[in-house]
């Protein structure tokens, strides 16, 4: 069975028969011609064509225009006469070919995609439409056949799956190393009698892992679906999925932008269970997500945070340590800020992240 993989990159060449312009005065007549409309058409259409006739022995090409001749690199002379199996090879998809030939013993139209091979032995994916045409008294007299040379897309394909196998196995080591280092976090830690470090240590591994995960088989696409991480990042914050109320489009952003907002958003919800919404029953935080202009004039990815029936707020606390630092040095490695208001109904927290393309 043809391959469309990369085994074929080396030898498949597009013809760049979309953009190539096509012009042959002297395009051969055949029997039958009317000598007007068809040949003109035919010699100036930058779709390959053929005509064969059934009525002779092995259904030999009759007409072949100048846009078949440069795509398979062969000249009028090499063509007329044969029958189009002469463009198979030994990676052609039999099964192809078996719906060409029972197409033809029907005389049904078909439509195959397949694997042809040019004089100079490179190949090239090609769209054959084959039909068949009859005279006025409703006798077959020619099978029209055009060809359109779709190898680009081919390889666009052969290369979006490779991408995609890699984003996955990248994906599935990257899982593995965050696991690594929690193991080694929590033997040093046990080792050192400083398990509540190694604890808090490795919940902000995790909530980085956590952030990460869900986008990393689709990596290939150069960006990341928000919503998915912010959710996964609070997942384990919320166990009844009552708590948080998520608001957003499923807009995407940069990957180096991931770590800062999936460690903020952890320190946030961490200090939400200790002292705000979190810490009482029926309190709720309602995390947004959109793309604005921030105050600079910056294309920014702007994160809303805001907490609601948790202890009334009467002065503003100061959101100090460890992991607070670490968050606010990770946005400021990408530019970004963490804007809070102390309300006395709860935080009123905004994340914005300066971002090149949204």
């Amino acid at each position: 069975m043809a391959s469309d993989g990369n085994d074929d990159s080396k030898r498949l060449r597009s013809s760049n028969q979309a953009h190539r312009p096509i012009y042959s005065p002297d395009s051969p007549a055949f029997d039958g011609a009317s000598g007007l409309l068809f040949e003109q058409a035919m010699a100036q259409t930058r779709m390959a064509v053929c005509l064969t006739d059934p009525n002779l022995q092995d259904d030999p090409i009759v007409f072949c225009n100048e846009a078949f001749q440069q795509l398979t690199g062969y000249r009028t002379e090499e063509i007329i006469g044969r029958n189009c199996r002469f463009l198979q090879g030994p990676d052609t998809d039999q099964a192809q070919v078996g719906r060409i030939r029972d197409a033809i013993r029907s005389e049904e139209v078909v439509v195959v995609e397949i694997l042809n091979y040019r004089k100079d032995g490179s190949t090239f994916w090609n769209t054959l439409h084959l039909g068949p045409i009859y005279d006025e008294n409703g006798a077959l007299k020619y099978f029209f056949g055009s060809q359109w040379d779709v190898t680009d897309i081919h390889q666009s394909r052969a290369d979006e799956r490779h991408a995609k196998a890699m984003a996955r196995e990248v994906s599935h080591r990257l899982k593995n190393v965050f696991a690594v280092i929690g193991g080694i976090v929590n033997i040093t830690g046990r080792s050192m009698n400083a398990r509540d470090v190694a604890r808090k240590i490795n919940e902000r591994v995790q909530a980085l892992g956590r952030s990460y995960e869900p986008t990393l088989d689709e990596a290939v696409l150069g960006t990341i679906h928000v919503g998915q991480a912010i959710r996964a990042v609070l997942a384990p914050y919320d166990p009844e999925n009552d708590r948080f109320v998520f608001t957003g489009n499923g807009i995407r952003t940069e990957p180096n932008a991931i770590s800062a907002i999936g460690l903020t958003l952890h320190e946030m919800a961490t200090n939400a269970t200790k002292y705000g919404a979190l810490s009482q029953a029926g309190g709720t935080i309602e995390v947004s997500w959109a793309h604005e202009k921030d105050k600079f004039a910056r294309n920014s990815l702007v994160i809303q945070w805001i907490e609601r029936g948790g202890p009334r707020i009467t002065e503003a606390p100061e959101m100090t340590g460890t992991g607070f630092d670490i968050a606010r040095t990770l946005l400021g490695h990408s530019r970004g800020v963490l804007e809070t208001e102390w309300e006395p109904e709860g935080l009123n927290a905004r994340i914005l992240i300066p971002i090149t393309h949204g």
